[in-house]
């Protein structure tokens, strides 16, 4: 399968961050997939936000589960992002990922290009 990014490149301060995965090349549906996000910067490394199963158990990080939504748009084969309250710390390259089980740090079977968003007024 083969994964795409998309959403604005740059978001204000307190703002919320919207991204869009979109799959290709397989369902969202097919069974045992986890759709992950996982974003990346210089200051913080690697760090996975969070992720939906094909059949909608949604799973989030710790830390920023209280910042965090994700959901899937099966109609669309998308699944989404929303970062809410972001700070400058938020700025990094995000990455949309698939992987057959829960995945939160390690390989994965597909992953896309990734975007950068930039946190800034």
């Amino acid at each position: 399968v083969q994964l795409r990014e998309s959403g604005p490149g740059l978001v204000k301060p307190s703002q919320t961050l919207s991204l869009t995965c979109t799959v290709s090349g397989g369902s969202i549906t097919t069974p045992y997939g986890y759709w992950s996000w996982i974003r990346q910067s210089p200051k913080k490394g690697r760090e996975w936000l969070g992720a939906v199963s094909s059949s909608g158990d949604i799973f989030y990080n710790p830390p920023l589960k209280s910042r965090t939504s994700i959901s899937l748009d099966t109609s669309k084969n998308q699944f989404t992002l929303q970062l809410i309250s972001v700070t400058p710390e938020d700025t990094a390259m995000y990455y949309c990922a698939r992987s057959d089980g829960l995945v939160t740090d390690g390989e994965y079977d597909s992953r896309g290009q990734g975007i950068q968003v930039t946190v800034s007024s």
